[in-house]
């Protein structure tokens, strides 16, 4: 089973707070940006993309500490390559979409850590569970385009992400990698 469909809504979460600048939004180029997830079923990696999100951010690079992020994932977008595990991992043992069809985070503070990098503090609630995390961005800007990366560890029984014989992490890993690259106009 694949499990990256859960992750991925993480990054998504992350990667977009960046979107709006002051009180108006920037345009997120989804075709140049990307969120994926990397779990492990039997220590081979496996790697998904969720595809549909939305932002409200605030955030200016001067003042970060002003800056707010909510995010939403429609947990239903998730993409494997394959619709048979893509329907599988959207289902009940594992995202329950249908009963929990967003995932959210909500920040708390965007603290600047030097250079171009901020850690961004929030509520990350997947699949009705809520988790406090830090999110190491790293924001590259040029000509009116920016980019906003990072990768962010999580531990998928903390969500209740499978269950039953899916909870054994001998099968498939506790520990997954979301990884971001989101393209934005400038803020």
């Amino acid at each position: 089973m694949k499990t990256s469909l859960y992750y991925c809504m993480a990054a998504a979460f992350v990667a977009a707070s960046f979107v709006e600048s002051g009180h108006a939004l920037a345009e997120v180029d989804l075709a140049k940006s990307s969120i994926t997830a990397i779990s492990k079923q039997m220590n081979v990696p496996v790697e998904g993309v969720f595809k549909k999100f939305s932002a409200h951010i605030s955030f200016d690079p001067a003042k970060p500490a002003e800056g707010t992020a909510q995010l939403t994932v429609d947990v239903g977008s998730y993409d494997l390559g394959d619709a048979s595990y893509d329907s599988q991992v959207i289902g009940k043992v594992w995202f329950d979409a249908k009963t929990y069809p967003t995932a959210t985070f909500v920040s708390s503070s965007i603290a600047a850590v030097g250079g171009n990098r901020y850690n961004v503090t929030g509520k990350l609630t997947i699949k009705g569970k809520t988790e406090s995390v830090v999110v190491p961005v790293t924001l590259t800007q040029r000509d009116n385009m920016q980019s906003l990366d990072g990768t962010l560890p999580i531990k998928r029984l903390h969500f209740g992400i499978g269950t039953g014989e899916w909870r054994d992490t001998s099968i498939v890993a506790d520990d997954v990698a979301i990884k971001f690259h989101i393209v934005a106009t400038k803020f």
